[in-house]
């Protein structure tokens, strides 16, 4: 039997005490600003009827106006990089996300067509930079074997600031009557979070006086490949931005992610007007069901990244995980795509692209994986900043065609079509051109 002194001295012992890594913080400040992010984004799409009936536009004008958006924003996904690995990723984000909260309350002074126009041209300025800049604080901060994890996490915050901002905004829209409100109540919450980003972040560990040793060890101690354990990427040997932007892989994911993108732009501009039009849907029934397909995404984006980390610490082929998550994803998603037009009810509609939202958000992730398990850390944000561009060329294309296509044939079946082929094509690309081999500079 124990005695009673060894009792209280098992007790006195306490095993020493573990501390959060302080990059969790990082990570949440970041998803809340994604949420941020495509709260506003999608706000537009959601008022969009709103908006039409006013001032009388047509869907070719407003399908201009959501695609003029990406005029702005395709290019400063990939200044925005740029500016990153130039500059840190604290200052380039807090000046996106202030900048496009301004305009997100200006899209309440809008007052017909080319208002509207200039307004969301300047909109996407700000939000640009937002995919390249998570990427590299999350480089920063999170060693490769948790970065599928912390990118599918703070990027997966995007589909649910799409399934918040839904119904916040039809709600908004429908208790004020005026669709100006949301516009204003989102501009100024950004304001908020601006600050907040530039109080708590900072762009490494090694210079962030709230860190913890632990969050410095771990970038070491969890490196999948040896080269990707590298603390201070200005200290990585690395060929010029042009070199890695020529490689097959690259290019590549490039075309895969342009098939992604194309069928989540032609859902973010069209699908409430879809079911308002098509499927005599009402504002008010817009906020539910218009979300559910957004908390599927939410979880299609999160669970893979984490299944393919997962799959990369066993395999120890980071690369390879993250393409096969693709190829499987943006298939599923092209087969629903196809069949979509083909549903007769307004339940089996929705269910339909809740389950396209989540096959494709499964390889959201991917795409920015790809590029930072293959390129050296001093190179990631432009390159990642140039994958981000390509694949969002399709957001000056898809918001536009869908319009034009609806005018002129009055039928979503073939737009859901086109969705379906160019998945595909992005599929084929990847397959036969996506080599999964560490980058080295030579």
């Amino acid at each position: 039997m124990r005695s009673s002194n060894d009792s209280s001295m098992g007790a006195s012992v306490q095993a020493p005490k573990r501390h959060i890594p302080f990059r969790y913080l990082i990570l949440a400040i970041t998803s809340l600003v994604l949420v941020l992010n495509y709260a506003d984004r999608a706000a537009l799409g959601v008022a969009g009827s709103t908006i039409m009936k006013e001032f009388s536009l047509s869907h070719t004008q407003f399908g201009m106006i959501s695609s003029i958006f990406f005029l702005g924003y395709a290019p400063f996904c990939f200044i925005g990089g740029w500016l990153s690995d130039k500059y840190g990723p604290r200052v380039t984000m807090g000046a996106a996300v202030g900048w496009w909260s301004v305009f997100t309350a200006l899209t309440a002074a809008g007052a017909g067509y080319l208002s509207f126009l200039i307004i969301r041209f300047f909109f996407g300025f700000g939000e640009g930079p937002q995919g390249s800049v998570t990427v590299k604080t999350m480089r920063n901060w999170f060693p490769q074997s948790q970065m599928g994890m912390a990118v599918g996490v703070s990027q997966g915050s995007t589909p649910l600031g799409g399934a918040i901002g839904t119904p916040l905004v039809a709600w908004m829209v429908a208790a004020s009557g005026d669709w100006r409100v949301p516009f204003i109540v989102l501009g100024g919450l950004g304001i908020l979070m601006t600050i907040g980003w530039w109080v708590i972040v900072r762009d490494t560990p090694q210079v962030h006086p709230w860190a913890t040793k632990q969050d410095v060890d771990d970038l070491i101690q969890g490196a999948i490949e040896p080269e990707m354990a590298v603390l201070d990427p200005a200290e990585e040997k690395a060929e010029s931005l042009g070199y890695y932007l020529k490689q097959p892989l690259v290019l590549a994911t490039s075309a895969a992610f342009f098939g992604y993108a194309w069928v989540l732009y032609t859902f973010l501009s069209w699908f409430p007007v879809y079911l308002v039009q098509a499927r005599g849907v009402d504002l008010k029934e817009v906020a539910l069901v218009g979300s559910l397909p957004w908390i599927l995404g939410v979880i299609g984006y999160m669970g893979g990244g984490i299944i393919t980390d997962r799959i990369a610490l066993r395999t120890g082929k980071p690369a390879a995980a993250r393409k096969g998550m693709i190829v499987f994803g943006l298939m599923g998603t092209a087969i629903l795509m196809a069949c979509l037009g083909l549903v007769s009810s307004l339940w089996a509609a929705v269910a339909m692209m809740s389950a396209v939202v989540f096959l494709l958000y499964l390889t959201g992730s991917q795409y920015f994986l790809v590029i930072s398990d293959t390129i050296p850390g001093k190179r990631l944000g432009g390159v990642v900043g140039f994958v981000h561009f390509i694949a969002n060329l399709s957001g000056v294309l898809a918001p536009a065609l869908v319009g034009i296509v609806v005018d002129r044939t009055h039928s979503w079946p073939l737009t859901f079509g086109i969705c379906a082929g160019i998945c595909v094509a992005g599929v084929v690309a990847l397959l036969v051109w996506g080599r999964t081999r560490y980058m080295k500079p030579v």
